[in-house]
Formats: C-alpha cells, structure tokens, sequence
C-alpha cells in the first residue's frame, strides 16, 4: 500500500455481517481489503493486499494511551509500529474529532468533521422508516486532516449512496510517503469508527 493514487475510494460491502470495505484507487485498481473481526472485546483490524485475503499487509489494534479514550495502534505484517490514532474523548461527542500520532509517538495531524450538523440529521433521519433508506443520499459528512500549522493535506467525505457504503479519500497536498501511508490507515480506522457511531 505504497504510492497510492489519490483519490482512495472506500466501499462497504453490504452482503457481509462483518464490518468491511474494499480500498481502490484512481484507476480502480484495489489496494486493500479492511476487515474488523466480529465479537472482539478490543478492536481488531486486518488489512489484506486484495479481496482474497491471501496476504495481510497491515493490522490496527485497539490500545489504551495516557489522555485519549482510545488508540489505535498501525503495524505492517513483520510488526514494526507504524503510528496511531486516537479519538478525542469529549471533544468528539458533537464533532469527530481525532488526532493523528507517528512512530515516534509525536503528534503529527488533526482530523476534524467539517460540519457537525450533517452527521446529526444523518442520524435523526436514518431513524424514520423509509425516509432513512435515503439520507445516504441527502446528508454526506467530511472529515479533514490538518497538520500542526492548519494547513489541510486530505479530506475523508461519504459519498451519495444507499446504506452510508461510499467514501473518498482526496489528498489537497504534496506529503511523503509515509505520511501518505499513515493517513490512510488513520482515515481506514475512523470511518469504521464513525460509520458505527451514525
């Protein structure tokens, strides 16, 4: 999952009891395949190079860290700690609101929801028979990662569809690699988190 092709798309199958989505980029071409285990007392993310499962690439796993609620730890397949994020606490209870962190334990970037109010109506609506099947389509949040100087580097933003299953992953500027690399997986963790927060 190196030198990806942004846009990153992300779609949720829906055939599926567990929660899981195919990552593919620009050209359509897959570079992941998130699957969180089910009945897990602690989250437990897998991340596979295709839809076959034949190869695990990456695994997020669920931590307790010094003045978050939860982290969420990233390792590669040998291992070696990639980075995490973690949930802000209080402060994401009307907005999403998470927090980026390196190999180095340093903070490196914020993700924000851009508008609290979409993911409220979102919510309310999904509850009404009928008029739920389609707030897919009427109320589409977006979520922006910024560095620690408020510059933005990547938008996260569902997409109009049936079931919240559609979303994009933009990059709105020139970052390395790794960083690239660590966003994705941050932006893979959250919207498993926040898709089954409504």
């Amino acid at each position: 999952m190196k030198d990806f092709n942004f846009p990153i798309k992300f779609v949720f199958k829906i055939s599926s009891f567990a929660n899981d989505f195919t990552a593919t980029d620009a050209s359509g071409q897959t570079v992941a395949y998130v699957k969180q285990k089910m009945f897990k007392l602690k989250e437990a993310i897998s991340i596979y190079e295709d839809e076959s499962k034949s190869k695990v690439i990456f695994k997020i796993n669920a931590d307790k860290w010094i003045d978050f609620s939860t982290a969420y730890n990233f390792t590669d397949a040998e291992g070696k700690e990639l980075g995490k994020i973690a949930r802000k606490g209080w402060a994401s209870i009307w907005k999403a609101k998470y927090e980026l962190i390196d190999q180095s334990q340093k903070l490196q970037y914020h993700i924000r929801e851009e508008n609290g109010w979409v993911k409220v109506f979102d919510s309310m609506l999904g509850e009404v028979p009928v008029l739920g099947m389609f707030t897919g389509y009427l109320f589409n949040p977006s979520y922006i990662v910024t560095d620690l100087e408020g510059n933005k580097v990547a938008r996260l933003k569902k997409e109009a569809s049936f079931f919240g299953r559609k979303f994009e992953v933009s990059k709105l500027t020139d970052i390395d690699t790794d960083d690239e690399q660590r966003i994705v997986l941050g932006l893979m963790m959250m919207v498993l988190l926040e898709r089954r927060r409504g």
